[in-house]
């Protein structure tokens, strides 16, 4: 497909600061209240975030990628993007107020073979510092892939006949990702992918049955769920994720957290028991 070792080590840095204002209105987009000073897990995703003009957004709605230095990924000859993993460790709190510097650097681009047709994974490091204090160490993967064949059916599935079972689980939780929850979300993390908020483009030309909610938003939705279940802002040392099947906007999803060897397990499902994201996390030692 091309040879993209020119864009391997690719760095790049981003600043930003987390406002108060930032942090209240990621809290009230999930409902909960503010807290004092600390920045709740999961927030980091929404800074540092692209800020390519209107006007070099492609047609997908993310920036257009191209051959010049300045461009961190390559320009891949696929259309539909996910973010398909992540592996977050918290190694320090973020207050309110620190002045936030990321720094990413392309580790690799792999491209494989797909029972749907071609895939190329890029995987990203992310290092997330808070006045000058190395706070969260990442890495991201994202998988680009064709869209599909006119004809073909949308993804995911209709909801079957099974149903979710709780009673595997030490704890669960029913969430509703609504249009308007999706809006919000990619509002604050500044992302204009159409498949969040353009149910036309997302089920016409990518091909999914609904508006599709955001990878790192259900990923937020876990850690959230653990911090209420634990009982602890800083509830978890590091999280690990691996999105399974899409969500589809205004279809409940069934959260669920066990203790497993060696830390928790989590996971959030559709109704009819469709796995959709599996995750695992380690608590800070005592």
């Amino acid at each position: 497909m091309g040879d993209y070792s020119a864009w391997i080590g690719r760095e790049e840095v981003r600043r930003d600061t987390l406002t108060a204002s930032l942090l209240a209105r990621w809290c009230a987009t999930l409902d909960r209240s503010t807290p004092t000073d600390v920045a709740p897990q999961g927030l980091h995703w929404c800074l540092c975030t692209p800020d390519a003009p209107t006007a070099a957004l492609g047609q997908d709605g993310h920036p257009m990628r191209d051959e010049s230095a300045a461009s961190l990924l390559p320009p891949l000859p696929l259309e539909r993007r996910m973010w398909a993993a992540g592996a977050v460790e918290f190694v320090a709190p973020i207050t309110a107020e620190s002045a936030i510097e990321r720094r990413t650097r392309v580790l690799s681009i792999t491209e494989k073979q797909g029972g749907t047709g071609p895939l190329v994974f890029a995987e990203l490091a992310h290092e997330t510092f808070a006045d000058d204090v190395l706070a969260i160490r990442e890495t991201q993967t994202l998988v680009y892939r064709d869209a599909p064949p006119p004809g073909s059916p949308p993804a995911p599935p209709p909801p079957g006949d099974g149903r979710f079972d709780a009673g595997g689980w030490d704890a669960t939780r029913e969430v509703l990702p609504t249009p308007a929850l999706l809006f919000r979300y990619s509002a604050l993390t500044f992302n204009t992918h159409r498949i969040h908020y353009d149910h036309p483009y997302a089920t016409g030309t990518e091909g999914y049955r609904g508006l599709v909610v955001h990878g790192p938003l259900i990923a937020t939705l876990l850690l959230d769920f653990a911090r209420r279940t634990l009982g602890n802002e800083a509830a978890l040392a590091t999280f690990s994720f691996r999105a399974v099947s899409p969500a589809v906007a205004d279809e409940p999803l069934h959260l669920g957290l066990k203790h497993g060897d060696g830390g928790l397990i989590l996971a959030a499902h559709a109704a009819d028991g469709r796995q959709i994201m599996a995750a695992k996390a380690t608590t800070p030692a005592p």
